[in-house]
């Protein structure tokens, strides 16, 4: 059964989950200060998630909370605690991984949908069944799943419990997300949600007798980044992803910039739209697709598991480094006056020509006439993260080129 499921979007801060909701999301997943899996990830605070979650609510998006931690017996207290606060600002969903803390929301918050997380291994029908048994709505696939699994599942369990589904960012080296490396290098446990993430450190072979004598693993005299995945990409897969019957494709990214979840969001929103106005046009847009997925960072791209079971062509065995073709300049916070307000994140000049980010697909080149700081006087650039500036922009294309949560972006030259 064809099923025009939702778009999920990562937001790792309350400017980044406007971003979303702007750009495209029919629901976005956050995660509080503490219980989820992404520690070190800014993370909203109760009043930043309140007024998320009223910004995403008054423009029709749904919200959903992470709080998949493997819980110990010190964490149950606060969990039971930071539910009650969850009651309280009303988000749509909570996500979780462990039936203990599935039971306390049960008890605390039944009104608030629980989805069970990727983390919690969900590989076969019989799982999702048991899930739904005990009150679940959603359960989200275990990565590990090819389309042809995917399928089987949505055939053999009810109508009314719905699926999501990984289609694009990092892949965990890790089943279902659930490993022990983080913890035994640093003692900063990926289950917990402190991931050092040491998939992407390089590696090299030593061997018992020789101390000290490091032996390449691949070819490679400096090591080998030998558990480093590259990052999923299902663009190109759309219509396949629908005929599966899945209700959610989720975005992975609860760490990325505002460019990236803007980029993303963009990007599959289109794709998905133009698939279901019609297949011909979705066709003829792949190119777009394709060119616009590609701006923002990215480790190269995989289907992983949806096509059979990943082989070394996966994995990136001499770099950890990210493909990155756009910087991220600042997001347009309110326009007066000819004059764009902005939060700066890179660096940029007057002079220069920097891109504007549109949510409706549009990218305009446009010139930095002036900047002014705070005290509204003159600079010739903008060196300082974080400073707040007044920007006049001026296209050729245009006579009004900003509006409010435009993106602004710079390209990086090409390397030789």
């Amino acid at each position: 059964m064809m099923r025009y499921p939702e778009l999920l979007i990562p937001a790792s801060s309350l400017e980044v989950l406007k971003t979303a909701v702007i750009f495209g999301a029919d629901a976005v997943y956050i995660g509080g200060e503490a219980f989820g899996l992404r520690a070190k990830a800014k993370n909203f605070s109760m009043e930043e998630m309140k007024e998320g979650i009223e910004f995403a609510h008054a423009r029709d998006v749904k919200v959903y909370v992470t709080a998949n931690i493997l819980a110990h017996n010190r964490d149950l207290d606060g969990v039971r605690e930071y539910f009650k606060e969850l009651k309280e600002i009303k988000p749509d969903a909570l996500i979780i991984a462990d039936p203990g803390v599935f039971e306390i929301a049960k008890e605390v918050c039944p009104e608030i949908e629980r989805h069970i997380s990727t983390q919690a291994n969900n590989t076969n029908y019989e799982t999702y069944r048991f899930w739904y048994r005990q009150g679940a709505k959603r359960v989200v696939s275990a990565r590990e799943l090819s389309m042809e699994e995917l399928k089987e599942l949505r055939a053999n369990i009810p109508d009314d419990l719905e699926i999501e589904t990984f289609i694009h960012g990092a892949m965990c080296i890790s089943y279902s997300g659930r490993c022990l490396l983080s913890n035994y290098f640093t003692g900063r446990d990926a289950n917990q949600g402190a991931c050092t993430h040491p998939c992407r450190w390089k590696y090299a072979v030593m061997e018992e007798t020789r101390p000290g004598e490091y032996l390449p693993v691949y070819e490679n005299e400096r090591g080998t980044y030998i558990f480093n995945s590259k990052d999923l990409c299902m663009i190109e897969h759309i219509p396949e992803l629908l005929e599966t019957g899945i209700d959610s494709l989720k975005i992975e990214g609860r760490m990325k910039t505002a460019l990236y979840v803007a980029t993303v969001a963009r990007t599959y929103r289109k794709a998905i739209d133009d698939y279901q106005k019609d297949p011909e046009l979705y066709r003829k847009n792949m190119p777009w697709y394709l060119e616009q997925i590609s701006n923002c960072t990215y480790r190269q791209f995989t289907t992983g598991f949806f096509y059979g079971r990943p082989d070394e062509n996966s994995q990136i065995y001499d770099s950890n480094t990210y493909v990155r073709e756009y910087t991220y300049l600042g997001i347009v916070g309110e326009v007066k006056d000819r004059l764009c307000r902005i939060e700066q994140r890179n660096k940029f000049s007057v002079g220069e020509t920097i891109e504007v980010m549109k949510p409706n697909g549009d990218n305009l080149d446009v010139k930095v006439v002036r900047i002014l700081n705070e005290e509204g006087e003159e600079q010739e650039s903008a060196p300082h993260p974080k400073q707040v500036l007044y920007v006049e922009l001026q296209s050729d294309q245009t006579e009004h080129p900003v509006e409010v949560y435009d993106i602004l972006r710079r390209q990086e030259p090409e390397e030789a």
